[in-house]
């Protein structure tokens, strides 16, 4: 089987009981199917759930808290107790994990971004074993993942993984609401997601789990427009993931039939919040979005908001939003130069977006 570099996301409904503690019985039958997708050779990345679950009983709560203090308070006492029980599992395999806790802000700022990289290069490169969690002690709602479907695809995409593996306890998507519908049908493979099946997939199923089905169509999306392949479904053994990668899976494959690797600078200017928006032209619009090219100074005829060189910034062809880029022109700058031609202006920089840093929306 061919070497790849794979993302497993466990939710926290496939990692703890009824009663919101880690279920030992789950918590080994993963570790075992890890271990043994990491010793086939491949590279794997974990991105765990069960950090509130696992700590909300030892403050005293009788269910998952709703308030963000209750959360954090969890996650600080959980995700202690988490990341030992994965430490202690592993080691019977010989396999050393790192512990990585993320907010939305390391996919936001470009030096975060990489630094990233870096770090998860640095420990695939030695053999470890990372396992990611949302920091959620420090996190403020609106710098959260939302749910760690969406940050497994984020550091799918991040890593340029080949496959992200989704393991929740419903195996794949189906037609209809399969608790309600006897006559509801499994969709073994899909190729491009459509807003009709993000609208037909709502709800979570769990009570210590934030994400549903929505969730996780979402985050096989955006995994899948970064050059990945995705598998939503459930299994049981060491040998379930492995299965996964023989498309021998219990659940539903999302493969892209045209691969194209998103790079990370693309990546990062898809994420980051931007800083001001740039009207632009007819012509502009046209070679951006069909002729491949830059945007040019003479193309932008208007625009809003105070940025500097680095910035992202929205690209608009009159009322709607073409785009996003990374700026190579500060405010002050554009609004000398916007509307003029090239020749017409000297030690200013030729692109006001280079085309290796924009994306189209």
């Amino acid at each position: 089987m061919e070497k790849k570099r794979i993302v497993v996301k466990i939710g926290s409904s496939s990692l703890t009981n009824v009663k919101g503690e880690i279920d030992q019985e789950k918590f080994s039958d993963h570790i075992g199917a890890i271990a043994k997708l990491k010793n086939a050779g491949h590279e794997v990345l974990l991105v765990s759930s069960g950090a509130v679950a696992a700590g909300f009983r030892k403050l005293g709560y009788s269910s998952r808290p709703v308030t963000i203090k209750g959360k954090q308070a969890a996650a600080a006492v959980g995700q202690s107790v988490l990341i030992q029980s994965y430490s202690d599992g592993f080691s019977q395999y010989d396999i050393t994990p790192a512990q990585i806790l993320l907010t939305r802000t390391d996919f936001s700022e470009k030096k975060r971004y990489k630094n990233a990289y870096a770090t998860f290069s640095e420990l695939l490169e030695r053999s470890i074993l990372p396992i990611i969690n949302e920091n959620d002690t420090v996190s403020i709602t609106e710098l959260t993942f939302g749910d760690n479907d969406m940050l497994s695809a984020l550091v799918s995409g991040l890593v340029h993984a080949d496959q992200l593996i989704i393991l929740t306890d419903v195996n794949g998507l189906y037609d209809a609401n399969p608790l309600n519908n006897p006559e509801a049908r499994r969709i073994d493979r899909i190729e491009e997601i459509s807003d009709e099946m993000l609208g037909f997939a709502s709800g979570s199923g769990s009570k210590v789990g934030t994400g549903g089905m929505q969730s996780k169509l979402s985050a096989a999306k955006y995994a899948m427009n970064a050059g990945g392949n995705v598998f939503i479904g459930t299994g049981v053994g060491d040998n379930k993931l492995v299965d996964v990668l023989l498309g021998k899976g219990d659940g539903t494959y999302f493969e892209m039939t045209t691969k194209y690797i998103v790079p990370n600078n693309k990546q990062w200017v898809a994420l980051t919040e931007a800083s001001g928006k740039l009207f632009i032209d007819e012509g502009a619009v046209h070679a951006l979005q069909n002729g491949g090219k830059s945007l040019l100074p003479a193309g932008v005829y208007a625009f809003e908001g105070h940025f500097v060189k680095g910035d992202v910034v929205e690209v608009y062809d009159r009322h709607k939003c073409i785009g996003r880029g990374e700026v190579l022109y500060s405010s002050e700058e554009l609004e000398k130069a916007m509307g003029k031609r090239t020749a017409e202006l000297t030690n200013y920089p030729i692109e006001v977006i280079h085309r290796n840093n924009w994306v189209q929306v």
